[in-house]
């Protein structure tokens, strides 16, 4: 397969985390989405299963696509009024929730690259 280019992938991940993390503050009335019960019931679920479907279309390196997501919400904090004295704390918190993102697009990108072997 073909090395795609990342731009496009890149875009969806970045925007469609941004739209998801803003929607989630901005309904639940948070600065940081994380603080809403939404954020672990609907929005952090839709992440990991929009990380996946990347993952199964744009299969190279998949891991990409899920921490473009889950660290867009950084920005979406940032702009919201919160303040950078928890930001090494947070990005922590990031980074361990990109494991379950990273996990299963990778695993439906190797499912792709099987489809497409086979």
């Amino acid at each position: 397969m073909r090395d795609v280019s990342p731009l496009r992938p890149y875009f969806i991940a970045l925007g469609a985390g941004a739209a998801l993390w803003t929607i989630t503050a901005v309904a639940t009335r948070r600065i940081e989405p994380w603080d809403a019960g939404a954020y672990w019931t609907v929005s952090y679920p839709l992440a990991i299963v929009l990380a996946a479907a990347l993952g199964y279309g744009y299969p190279q390196r998949p891991w990409r696509w899920a921490v473009a997501i889950v660290f867009m919400q950084v920005p979406v904090m940032l702009l919201r009024g919160a303040g950078f004295g928890l930001l090494p704390l947070g990005m922590a918190l990031l980074a361990v929730l990109c494991v379950p993102p990273v996990v299963l697009a990778g695993v439906a990108a190797r499912a792709r690259l099987r489809r497409d072997a086979g």
